[in-house]
């Protein structure tokens, strides 16, 4: 039977760039079918999804994950060629390493394990998998849920292999992540000439004070699931790169990462409050709610699985930016990301610890016991 690495290095070796596949989900699925999987592929607009199903019985247990991956950047940074899976000191280097295609890897292989030992096991198991998650995120896992929804099926747990991990493999996971909410704010002004300002309206000055109180702006305290909401600017803009003319107009981009103590609304009304003695337009850009799996029989089966694989207790965690889990959460799954470490994603030399490739998939078939075996 393939390794854990063997099958992460075939899937770097697929060069998908969000959103194309590429042929890694080709590959899961002829693996899965092998198993008693029924395969389904799902095509929306441009995206390759993959839903595979084994059993019919509750409770179902879902591998969710996503095939893509970002683009490698500089190509002379790179120690190693990004889609040439190459071993090197106990790591194994290439794009997707880390993110994700070791964590689908762990999951395969932990499901090939799992069903020789246990060929009739209760319950369900099936794999999600999309090739939109690292790009535009709207043809790929909310488009398969709402496909699932329409059939019929409820997801009663989901594992995500995304890189959650920080010094040691699974030292933290993910039970929930914050939402994640962009304003795209215009402010306007009257445009003229420089040297004449009294006749214009400089929409850069205009803001400028009120850019400070945003800045300074305590938006709420958290609370024990989620750290104090985030504001930053990420993106401003005005003129037309010329020294004498006033702008008409300040293009300024913002972002939010909030948790439960704060809804889309509140923030939106506290925004609006601040901009009130300005001229401007807003619009508002949703990329997705908070959700949080507080407890449940998937944490406390993870939790037990660490403390007897890896040998301590790990930390819940819903720090870091947004997955698939959100498309996932708010059908009432209990959903939990367990994964490599994260301080190589999205970088160059992007690698993961051979090792916790094999132990990843270890981790994923003792929850699978404890879930699924009576």
């Amino acid at each position: 039977m393939i390794s854990t690495l063997e099958l992460t290095c075939e899937l770097i070796k697929r060069p998908s760039i969000t959103p194309k596949d590429e042929g890694c989900q080709k590959l899961l699925a002829e693996r899965l079918e092998k198993l008693g999987f029924k395969i389904e592929h799902l095509r929306f607009g441009e995206v390759d999804n993959l839903w595979a199903r084994r059993g019919e019985e509750k409770p179902l247990l879902v591998f969710a994950g996503h095939t893509d991956v970002v683009p490698a950047g500089s190509l002379e940074q790179w120690q190693f060629p990004p889609f040439e899976p190459t071993i090197s000191e106990g790591y194994l280097y290439g794009r997707g390493s880390a993110d994700m295609k070791g964590g689908i890897a762990a999951s395969v292989v932990a499901v090939e394990n799992f069903i020789a030992k246990n060929p009739h096991h209760s319950g369900s198991i099936a794999f999600l998998i999309t090739s939109d998650e690292e790009g535009k995120a709207i043809n790929g896992t909310v488009k398969v849920v709402e496909y699932l929804k329409e059939k019929g099926e409820h997801l009663d747990y989901c594992l995500l292999g995304e890189p959650s991990s920080k010094n040691h493999l699974a030292d933290e996971i993910k039970n929930g992540r914050r939402g994640s909410l962009t304003g795209r704010l215009k402010i306007k002004g009257i445009q003229g000439h420089v040297a004449y300002p009294h006749l214009a309206k400089n929409p850069i000055h205009l803001f400028s004070e009120t850019m400070k109180k945003f800045c300074e702006e305590i938006w709420d305290q958290g609370n024990e699931f989620f750290p104090p909401t985030t504001f930053q600017l990420v993106d401003i803009h005005a003129g037309n790169g010329v020294t004498n003319v006033i702008p008409a107009d300040l293009k300024v981009m913002f972002n939010f990462r909030y948790g439960t103590a704060s809804t889309a609304d509140s923030l939106k009304e506290r925004v609006e409050k601040l901009l009130s003695n300005l001229d401007y337009e807003l619009n508002w850009e949703s990329a997705g709610l908070p959700f949080l799996t507080s407890k449940g029989k998937l944490i406390e089966a993870a939790k037990e699985s660490i403390k007897e694989i890896c040998g301590f207790e790990t930390i819940l965690s819903t720090s870091g930016g947004t997955s698939d889990g959100r498309f996932i959460a708010p059908n009432g799954t209990e959903v939990l990301e367990i994964g490599l470490s994260n301080a190589t994603i999205h970088k160059v030399n992007e690698c993961a610890n051979i090792a916790d490739l094999e132990k990843l998939a270890l981790l994923f078939e003792r929850i699978l016991e404890k879930i699924l075996t009576k």
